[in-house]
């Protein structure tokens, strides 16, 4: 037994040469070497590894087959990164950007409640966009607004056919309660347009680079009406002046320089806008025409309001306008318009807003007759909210319209205005201040 291991062994490095090497002699002496004692274990375990090796491969399931080699869901950029990554890093949050996507957000989390393909952010998104669903009845369009709008609308969706510089914004400017806002909104009706409107209150935030970029995702908004509804839509920011305006020695804040900021290179680049981190090279978006409403356009800055980024149009409604409009507003209460015309020659130099002003003061009696009728001033917060839900409250009867109950509530307005104008009482609370 000695005599059979004084020669020197082979190298054992070889897991081929362990697994075929055979001794001589049984494996039990193998106990009184146990210098050598590992060959055994070391045969055993590297036969193992090959049966696993084997039986992994059997068992291993074949690779997935590409639905296409252009998917947006598989496809990779240059920098070998696939449409899922790029969306986590641009977006602040994957699950309100993409939603529970069975594969894509862990199916532990995306539960049968909401569907195994769902949106969670769909209804959020629809909301965006303005139907004037209840804008009813036949109102009245001034033929120079009209004429204004559609042609600026046309004009941006036809830019690529004309030969000219088209600007991108289209600012409506006037009065206060000459119906800017409401004559867009009838034209969007007419034309069958899907827009997104915004106000001045969004233009202003705590987080700064935040209302910027609010205004990319509503343009890319519009931009996605157009590519997936079929329908034409515009952006449109009503009272623009009264965020980004400058009055006295208001501050000038972060967010107004990057709204300007972003305004002035949607202005230069509508067709490329990015939301996130990174800068999409190959997303082009629709140009979509921007449309914005002021009272005073001389308090913005300078460089957005130049004709090559905005085209401006000053709305005074004419004598003509303004009875047509009133005549409509006032067509169900039976007022002739030869009445309406008694009315606005009463109260010239009035808004437009003046003359529905005028007809909510008329239900004023009416409203108080009502009250009494519920009850009383002292019990109309319980029956109001309680007999509401039950249906139980008394029929609300709407007073009967004639001229000289317009024209009462019409001189009653205009006491009003010249009380504000002639009292001053800021003057009488602070005295010192003009001295």
């Amino acid at each position: 037994m000695a005599l059979l291991f004084r020669t020197p062994l082979p190298s054992f490095h070889s897991s081929t040469f362990l697994c075929n090497f055979t001794p001589s002699i049984p494996l039990s002496p193998f106990k009184q070497f146990p210098n050598y004692s590992f060959l055994s274990a070391r045969c055993s375990t590297s036969e193992s590894q090959q049966s696993e090796s084997q039986d992994s491969n059997q068992d291993a399931p074949k690779k997935k087959k590409r639905l296409s080699e252009q998917s947006s869901w598989e496809a990779k950029d240059s920098d070998g990164n696939d449409y899922l990554y790029r969306l986590g890093a641009e977006a602040d949050n994957m699950n309100i950007a993409v939603g529970a996507r069975a594969g894509v957000i862990d199916d532990l989390f995306a539960g049968n409640f909401l569907g195994k393909d769902s949106d969670i952010v769909f209804d959020y998104r629809q909301k965006v966009t303005r139907s004037f669903a209840y804008l009813q009845g036949d109102y009245y369009i001034a033929p120079a607004f009209l004429d204004k709008v559609v042609c600026h609308i046309v004009k941006n969706y036809i830019s690529h056919l004309l030969n000219a510089k088209v600007p991108l914004i289209l600012g409506i400017w006037g009065g206060k309660g000459q119906g800017k806002s409401f004559q867009t909104e009838l034209i969007f009706q007419a034309m069958g347009i899907e827009p997104v409107i915004m106000s001045a209150g969004e233009l202003e935030s705590e987080r700064a680079g935040e209302p910027g970029k609010l205004i990319r995702e509503r343009y890319r908004t519009a931009s996605q009406v157009v590519q997936n509804q079929g329908k034409m839509s515009c952006l449109m920011i009503n009272d623009i002046d009264a965020g980004l305006g400058r009055f006295g020695n208001t501050q000038v804040t972060v967010n107004n320089q990057i709204v300007v900021g972003t305004l002035m290179n949607l202005c230069d680049n509508p067709t490329r806008v990015s939301v996130g981190q990174d800068w999409r090279q190959n997303d082009i978006t629709h140009r979509i025409p921007i449309i914005v409403t002021g009272n005073d356009f001389s308090t913005m800055y300078a460089p957005l309001i130049r004709d090559g980024r905005m085209e401006k149009f000053y709305w005074q409604p004419t004598q003509e306008d303004i009875e047509n409009i009133v005549c409509r507003m006032y067509e169900k209460d039976g007022i002739t318009k030869d009445e309406v015309a008694t009315i606005v020659n009463t109260f010239p130099n009035q808004a437009l807003d003046f003359y529905g002003a005028m007809r909510s003061r008329t239900y004023d009696q009416s409203i108080l007759k009502w009250v009494e009728d519920t009850g009383g001033s002292e019990d109309i917060g319980r029956r109001l909210i309680r007999q509401r839900k039950k249906g139980e409250l008394p029929v609300f009867v709407p007073p009967e319209q004639t001229v000289e109950a317009l024209l009462e509530s019409g001189y009653s307005l205009v006491k009003e205005q010249k009380l504000i104008m002639d009292s001053k009482l800021s003057k009488e609370y602070m005295k010192n201040m003009d001295e």
